[in-house]
C-alpha cells in the first residue's frame, strides 16, 4: 500500500525548484501516489521558472485550480483518499487565507475541509522568520524580500491550528513520510 499525498503548489517561487526536485526523490525512494495541484497562481509561477514540464513529465497527475471546488480535491480528502496534504511551497496570501479560516480558493478550501475531516496538513510557508530573505528568480538572479510582520503572525497562528503542522524547511517532508509510512505497517 503506498502512501498517497494530495501535494499543493501556490504562487511562491521561493524554494519551488528545491520542493520539486525534493518530492520527485522522495517519491522515487518510497514509491509514493502524490497528485500535484496547482493554484491558478501556482501554475503561473511554475511556467516562469520554466518547471512546468519537468512537474507533468514527474507527477502526470497535475491538476489546474478553476475555481475552490475544482478539481475536486476536497471531495477526495473528505473521503480518505489521501493520507494528508501537503502545500509546499507557499504564498503569505495563503498562509494568511488559511489562518484567518477564508476557503476561496482551491488550496485554501483543500485545508480547510482536511482540517475538518481530521486529514494532517503539512505547509511549508516561505515567509516565517522576521528579517529578509534572498530567493532565486527565474534566470539565477537574486531578489531580497523583507517578511512583513503580517505574514509572520499568520504563521504562528497557523501553528496554533489543530491540524496543520508548519514545515520550517521542505526537507522535513522526509521524516513526515517515514512516520506515515512507520503508521502503515503497523
Amino acid at each position: 500500500m503506498n502512501i498517497r499525498i494530495a501535494w499543493g503548489i501556490t504562487g511562491c517561487g521561493d524554494h519551488l525548484k528545491e520542493s520539486l526536485d525534493l518530492m520527485k526523490e522522495v517519491t522515487r525512494e518510497h514509491n509514493l501516489d502524490v497528485r500535484v495541484f496547482l493554484s491558478q497562481a501556482g501554475e503561473m509561477v511554475i511556467k516562469w521558472y520554466k518547471l512546468y514540464s519537468d512537474l507533468k513529465t514527474s507527477f502526470p497527475k497535475t491538476y489546474s485550480e478553476k475555481s475552490p471546488n475544482v478539481p475536486f480535491l476536497v471531495g477526495d480528502l473528505q473521503l480518505g483518499k489521501y493520507d494528508f496534504i501537503l502545500i509546499m511551497p507557499s504564498t503569505s496570501n495563503t498562509v494568511g487565507k488559511i489562518a484567518a479560516g477564508i476557503s476561496d480558493t482551491l488550496l485554501s478550501n483543500a485545508a480547510a475541509q482536511a482540517m475538518k475531516a481530521n486529514v494532517p496538513v503539512y505547509i511549508f510557508p516561505a515567509d516565517q522568520k522576521k528579517g529578509d530573505i534572498v530567493t532565486n528568480l527565474p534566470g539565477g538572479k537574486k531578489l531580497t524580500l523583507t517578511m512583513r510582520d503580517v505574514d509572520i503572525e499568520a504563521v504562528d497562528k497557523l501553528r496554533k491550528m489543530r491540524g496543520i503542522t508548519v514545515l520550517g524547511h521542505p526537507d522535513e517532508i522526509r521524516e513526515i513520510i517515514k512516520k506515515h509510512i512507520e503508521k502503515m505497517e503497523i
